[in-house]
């Protein structure tokens, strides 16, 4: 299997320098009107509803919101469609965040791409403040768990400190797309 991110170290360059060859790439905003808003919110309610149907509860042509949505898809506000797991069900309970700190001055860059590539990882973040990196895992059980610490974090070159953190319970956002793009954005005052 590949890896999921490559970052090319450069030892001489500052601690974070490369970290931006790892990122997310921001995208630049798109204007969204209303019907744009309305398509994203009914299609994160189900992303398999079909264009007619879409149409329909929109009062357009389904080419009209075809048009539509293969516009989002080009200008990258629409990423992908994908679909949501139940990870009890699917064998992988524990959620464990990993608040990572890197020994001073190491390229931080170097343990971004090792813990990138850990299968189990669900979200990577890097963080301003006490620490540098915070993780968050997918695993089975606690002994899946410490196999994840000391086979893989514990053996990454640079890693400082670790601080492990058990989640008791997930409460997931019920819509976030439909949260937040149900009313247009407040512009600057």
């Amino acid at each position: 299997m590949p890896p999921r991110h490559t970052v090319k170290p450069n030892a001489s360059a500052a601690p974070l320098s490369s970290l931006a060859d790892a990122a997310t790439p921001r995208s630049p905003t798109v204007p969204l009107d209303e019907v744009d808003r309305q398509i994203l919110v009914l299609l994160s309610q189900d992303s398999r509803r079909s264009q007619r149907a879409l149409a329909r509860e929109l009062g357009m042509s389904a080419p009209a919101v075809g048009e539509r949505i293969g516009r989002l898809e080009r200008l990258g506000v629409i990423r992908g469609y994908g679909v949501r797991l139940d990870w009890s069900a699917a064998g992988f309970p524990m959620t464990v965040y990993l608040i990572i700190t890197a020994v001073q001055g190491y390229q931080q860059s170097a343990i971004v791409e090792k813990i990138a590539n850990i299968p189990e990882l669900e979200e990577l973040n890097i963080v301003t403040g006490a620490i540098d990196i915070l993780a968050r895992f997918r695993v089975r059980d606690h002994a899946h768990l410490r196999q994840l610490i000391m086979e893989h974090i514990w053996k990454i070159e640079g890693v400082h400190r670790t601080e492990t953190s058990l989640s008791i319970l997930d409460i997931e956002a019920e819509n976030l797309v439909a949260g937040l793009l149900s009313t247009p954005a407040a512009g600057p005052e």
